[in-house]
């Protein structure tokens, strides 16, 4: 089954808003081993859309709609793509109550444009799939395994608890259309709620994948390592991501049932494991690089205190978004000034000056200095150039020094990041934290 999206909305093509939509929705048909070859950005405007529809259609058998649901004359995916399909829309009094009901609880009037949201395609009703695929309701003759005869309509209604446009699936021969509205808070639990096990038992197969997770190594160097586990296998299929400072290895399997999928994943998680070594920080989709080192500080009993400079408290900020990290993480000293490098680090003056505050030296000496300041174990340090003005010879623009002191243990690492300022304190504060796994596992593995 090949699926095709397209994104609704003016403002996409402004870019007033982001399209975190279209990366969201991505990323789930990557993990459900679903091909997409083709997204489509288009405006709200009748002619083009109905074109892009007609388009889609000629080379996917699934197309999903984002956007365009609303109440206004602009918001058009419902009407244009029914009339593209051949199907017709009345208003569905299901829906027109279910509105009326939304709008009385937020105490707002509601305006006859509005009933615009309850028109539907003829005879349609709520479909609701449970996530693991299995129908809880619906009629039309569709059991949520697919129709049994592909020429046939079957279109569903698809419940929208947090917003007043409802979603739609249009099955008309052979070709499925699902539609969503585009607020990310509205489109993504009705994605994952209801879209996703539709997908998956209209698929006939169970997918699963596994996402193994490194740092410091450059996405060329990854998929070098792994190459000839791409190119050998089908079933499982690995794929490498660049990410800000990491590369993920999305390992996504097939089987008719969890169990044989997931007996395909694991022994290749296995092995990108073995491949890869202390780089690898996790195989959990869910699991972030601040989590994993609050894990590890947990499993230690070891807190720690982080000194920036040039991230600007980038690095502890990432670490106090993981619930329990109160227990670990004692303070984050912000030290952008000299002054304040002395002040609260005890880096001293002859230091600065004779190296200044981008060196290796400064480094090591903010990560002691961060210890004995809140008595903690361990402290992670950086101080860098990141621009864009400043840079010398010696010094250029995405130089970085990350320093961690553990036990009484310093060591320093130099960084040479590329892009513009924001990228590089980004960089610059996934390394620091990845230098504080390393060091945890180097000086506590095996404890």
């Amino acid at each position: 089954m090949t699926v095709e999206m397209i994104f609704v909305g003016t403002e996409l093509l402004l870019g007033n808003i982001v399209n975190t939509n279209g990366q969201f929705l991505s990323e789930q048909c990557a993990a459900m081993g679903l091909p997409v070859y083709y997204q489509t950005v288009v405006g709200d405007n009748e002619e083009r859309l109905s074109a892009v529809i007609s388009s889609a259609f000629s080379r996917s058998d699934l197309i999903i709609l984002c956007g365009g649901l609303g109440p206004t004359e602009d918001d058009l995916t419902k009407e244009v793509c029914a009339r593209t399909m051949g199907i017709e829309l009345a208003e569905n009094a299901e829906v027109r109550a279910e509105l009326d009901a939304f709008m009385s609880r937020l105490k707002m009037t509601v305006t006859e444009n509005n009933y615009k949201q309850a028109m539907a395609p003829r005879g349609a009703v709520y479909a609701d799939w449970k996530r693991d695929g299995a129908k809880n309701g619906g009629e039309g003759g569709n059991d949520g395994n697919g129709p049994a005869d592909p020429e046939a309509d079957h279109c569903f209604l698809l419940r929208n608890p947090n917003g007043t446009a409802p979603g739609l699936v249009m099955e008309r021969k052979g070709k499925t259309a699902v539609l969503l509205p585009g607020p990310p808070g509205e489109m993504k639990p009705m994605f994952l709620e209801q879209v996703k096990p539709y997908l998956v038992k209209k698929s006939g197969q169970v997918f699963l994948s596994a996402v193994v997770k490194i740092c410091g190594v450059g996405e060329s160097a990854a998929e070098t390592r792994v190459l000839d586990l791409v190119d050998s296998q089908t079933n499982p299929t690995i794929a490498t991501y660049a990410k800000t400072g990491e590369v993920h290895i999305r390992v996504t399997a097939s089987g008719k049932t969890k169990e044989d999928a997931q007996k395909l994943i694991k022994p290749c998680v296995k092995e990108l494991k073995k491949r890869f070594g202390d780089d690898v920080y996790t195989a959990k989709p869910e699991v972030s690089l601040e989590m994993a080192v609050v894990k590890l500080l947990n499993k230690y009993d070891l807190t720690m205190t982080t000194a920036e400079s040039c991230t600007g408290g980038m690095v502890a900020a990432r670490l106090v978004s993981v619930p329990g990290v109160s227990d670990v993480f004692s303070e984050g000293f912000v030290t952008y000034s000299n002054k304040a490098k002395r002040k609260f680090l005890d880096v001293s003056k002859t230091t600065l000056k004779k190296y200044t505050a981008v060196s290796a030296e400064a480094a090591k000496e903010m990560a002691i200095g961060g210890v004995f300041a809140n008595d903690s174990d361990m402290c992670v340090s950086v101080t860098g150039l990141a621009g864009p003005d400043g840079a010398t010879p010696e010094v250029p623009l995405g130089r970085v020094y990350i320093g961690c002191c553990l036990k009484g243990k310093t060591v320093v690492k130099e960084y040479n990041f590329t892009g513009n300022r924001e990228k590089i304190r980004e960089l610059a504060a996934s390394a620091a934290l990845d230098l504080a796994r390393r060091c945890i596992l180097e000086q506590c593995k095996g404890k």
